[in-house]
């Protein structure tokens, strides 16, 4: 069964991304980090590829070398070059999460995107999956 996390009270989305990224190639895992468009896909690709103090190699899961990158960035689901980790950056959640052996969902500090997070919260809590939560205000969930 799919491991679902939640990192609430992100301030920098772009940067949790980075620290994920890091400790993924570290540990030889895959991400997928799936977004809401496409334009949010490429945002995150030139962050990641323009941190000068780590190598995060990644590709837009659109792109011929998308397949062989430990992290793809997709805003699609068409392609799913792996099973490991999924992270989560649309408003609902993905259809396809459940072939993934882990699932990270990242949440801003916005009362939006809190709400959007409670509602999947309650889908993936009421289906069974067994749900850590990580606060990254260090205030109680």
């Amino acid at each position: 069964m799919t491991r679902v996390e939640f990192f609430f009270n992100v301030e920098d989305k772009l940067q949790k991304l980075a620290e994920l990224s890091e400790k993924a190639i570290a540990k030889n895992v895959k991400l997928l980090m799936f977004t809401k468009n496409k334009e949010a896909a490429t945002e995150i690709q030139q962050y990641l590829w323009s941190l000068p103090q780590q190598f995060l190699p990644n590709y837009l899961a659109t792109d011929a070398l998308a397949s062989a990158a430990p992290i793809v960035v997709d805003w699609q689901g068409e392609k799913l070059f792996h099973d490991e980790v999924l992270v989560n950056l649309q408003h609902s959640q993905p259809l396809f999460f459940s072939r993934f052996r882990r699932l990270i969902e990242i949440v801003g500090v916005d009362e939006a995107d809190k709400a959007d997070a409670r509602v999947r919260y309650k889908f993936y809590r009421d289906r069974g999956y067994e749900i850590k939560s990580y606060d990254a205000a260090g205030k109680g969930i």
